[in-house]
């Protein structure tokens, strides 16, 4: 039920802490940090420890790193820091599957199986560790100082609307926010939020569109998904093309979506989040594609990943296997299964053979060919085949099925009965698929159309917000989707 799910409590969380906060101001930090508490422990129950953990370790280790001047102490302190964050990710989200790996090496030797520990994930973990794990870096690479009190940063770990799904938030940009609020605080009276606020409008705005995404598209779109891959051998060719590209569209609203829902809700709490989705169906490379999908995931993951391994600064062998290593971790960082780890390669294939060509041929950098509008169209598509490509194992996690799908997507074999017969099971699908393409093309030509619709005159602006919740509610089914990413 919707009134059960995740996503409607983080909503009603937010909906009393907006009330709470304009009221009474003097104690927002408290309350949003008591209510980002209450949120993890509604979904997580006693896994709260861990997140409790995870801010006492790097709090004090942010405290010591700084004011050690011993290079050897700062580098045990952060190495203490990282193995307290990555062992307790690795243990609860990769035991079993180490487990499962080693019982099938075993199994063939003729040993026993170790038991399964049957872990629960704790919801967003991924997203938090890799927070905490930013902050120490930056602090060991004396970027940024620690946080003043631990109230401030607990608050900084545990912040309700992005906990659970991200966007990923960096210490130096969300804290410097918490202490200008606190120093701004006597010059404020204490009152009740305006509906003319422009921070409200454009924050209404926002999660507007990111329920729209969610419930409208990905929701309604997920049917059929689940109907094509729960079983796709046996399928030809445009049924599991129909079904990659749904699940493009799906997975896309659905972590884009939540993404929008944090950003909005942040804004109207009075924090900016970093974008964390600008259009990538519309990258032309697979380094653009990256530069536009899960922005503050792939940011992390050339920040203190790929540019500490040497990024592209050693030899050219070097610079290839610093991507595929930080595609496969990031593959792997999305779930303990092969399937995702299939994924993360596939994209450090893309990564590696780009640059490749681009180093072979340097013509091909500035080329005035693909400056043109038949040449964005030729790079868009082919960037956008073999992203939808890499989709299918990310979806589907049976090897055999997923070998199936991926021969039909690429040797493709229509058969018009076929087609015409899966058109006519999944309309309503492909009539959304449809018109989401068409919104975000509009979109991708006016990228400030969410801004302009916030700065629309009153009027205008609740009825476009009436259309759009009426449009979510009429084809809302009772059943809604989990968002995908809180399994990550």
């Amino acid at each position: 039920m919707l009134f059960n799910s995740p996503d409607f409590i983080i909503f009603f969380i937010f909906v009393v802490s907006v009330v709470v906060i304009f009221k009474y101001r003097k104690f927002q930090h408290l309350f949003l940090l008591v209510a980002s508490y209450f949120f993890f422990y509604y979904t997580s129950n006693y896994l709260i420890i861990l997140l409790i953990f995870s801010t006492l370790l790097d709090f004090y280790a942010g405290r010591e790193i700084w004011k050690s001047q011993n290079i050897t102490r700062k580098k045990i302190i952060f190495s203490i820091s990282l193995a307290g964050n990555l062992g307790l990710l690795g243990f609860f989200k990769y035991a079993d599957f180490g487990i499962s790996q080693i019982n099938a090496v075993s199994h063939s030797l003729g040993f026993e199986s170790i038991p399964f520990l049957n872990l629960a994930l704790p919801i967003g973990i991924s997203f938090y560790t890799f927070q905490t794990i930013s902050y120490t870096a930056d602090i060991y690479r004396g970027k940024l100082e620690p946080s003043k009190t631990l109230r401030e940063f607990a608050l900084f770990v545990a912040f309700f609307p992005q906990l659970v799904a991200g966007p990923i938030v960096r210490a130096k940009d969300f804290l410097p926010q918490l202490r200008e609020k606190m120093e701004n605080f006597g010059t404020n009276r204490l009152s009740l939020i305006s509906i003319h606020d422009r921070n409200l409008k454009l924050g209404i705005t926002i999660m507007a569109f990111g329920f729209l995404k969610k419930m409208f598209f990905a929701d309604n779109i997920a049917p059929m998904v689940n109907d094509i891959f729960s079983n796709p051998i046996g399928l030809e060719s445009f049924t599991i093309i129909l079904g990659t590209i749904a699940f493009g569209i799906q997975i896309y609203g659905d972590f884009s979506g939540y993404s929008d829902i944090a950003i909005g809700a942040a804004l109207i709490l009075g924090f900016k989040l970093p974008l964390n989705f600008n259009k990538p169906y519309f990258a032309t490379s697979p380094s653009d594609f990256w530069r536009r999908w899960h922005i503050s995931l792939s940011s992390w993951l050339r920040d203190y990943l790929y540019i500490p391994l040497g990024g592209n600064k050693k030899s050219t062998g070097r610079t290839y296997f610093n991507l595929m290593t930080v595609m496969f971790l990031g593959g792997l960082w999305h779930g303990a299964s092969w399937n995702f780890v299939v994924w993360g390669l596939l994209h450090g294939l893309y990564l590696a053979v780009h640059k490749l060509i681009l180093n072979k041929f340097p013509i091909l950098k500035n080329n005035s060919f693909f400056k043109s509008k038949i040449g964005k169209i030729v790079s868009i598509s082919v960037t956008q085949y073999f992203v939808f490509l890499a989709w299918i194992p990310f979806r589907v996690h049976d090897v055999d099925s997923m070998m199936y799908s991926i021969e039909k997507y690429v040797l493709i074999d229509f058969q018009l009965i076929s087609l015409f017969t899966t058109a006519s099971q999944h309309r309503f699908a492909i009539g959304l698929i449809i018109l989401f393409v068409i919104l975000n093309f509009i979109t991708f030509k006016k990228p400030n159309l969410v801004e302009s619709i916030s700065n629309m005159r009153l009027s205008y602006w609740i009825l476009i917000l009436i259309i759009i919740m009426s449009s979510i509610l009429f084809f809302f089914d009772g059943n809604p989707e989990d968002f995908i990413y809180f399994r990550f």
